[in-house]
Formats: structure tokens, sequence, C-alpha cells
């Protein structure tokens, strides 16, 4: 598998490091307990397109988002994240 970086171009997965979730919205800081509770431990396994943060270490050290078919591994888009919206769960 390979990302195309939006500012280096095409490379190996081995220069990125996948970071999480790129959908999930951290509490509020008085949100209650079960809030904090779901967000550091459930999470979802999606099936097909998902919404991912993967930072581009070996390279120019930017974060991106990547669109990714968790079944296939295809990859939708890439795009950087300090550009790209908020992205929806049903965006994905």
């Amino acid at each position: 598998m390979r990302l195309t970086c939006p500012h280096c171009g095409a490379r190996a997965l081995e220069e990125f490091t996948y970071r999480g979730d790129a959908t999930l919205r951290r509490p509020a800081e008085d949100a209650p307990h079960q809030a904090w509770v779901d967000y550091v431990y459930l999470r979802d396994d999606p099936a097909g397109y998902h919404s991912e943060l993967w930072y581009h270490g070996v390279g120019c050290r930017a974060w991106l988002v990547v669109i990714r078919n968790t079944l296939t591994h295809q990859i939708k888009s890439v795009s950087s994240a300090v550009a790209s919206p908020a992205p929806n769960k049903s965006d994905s």
C-alpha cells in the first residue's frame, strides 16, 4: 500500500504512522463521566470507507486525513488534516 502525501507525493506506507479514527470528537471538559468512558474505550470497527488520521513522520511531518476502505485497503483520498473539514461518520 502506498499513500500519496499532498506535500511529498506518493510514498511507501513505512513512512507513515496510523494514528486513529478521524471522526472521533473529544467530549466537552464538563461532559459526564460516561461520555469520557465512551470516548476512551468504545470504538467502531467499520467495514468500508472510513476517515483515518495518519502522520507522515519520515517525510514532511504532516498530519493527514486518509479515506480508506477497511476491507480492501483501497485509498479514496488523502488530504492535509489542517485543510480538511471535520469529517462526519456519515461522510465515510
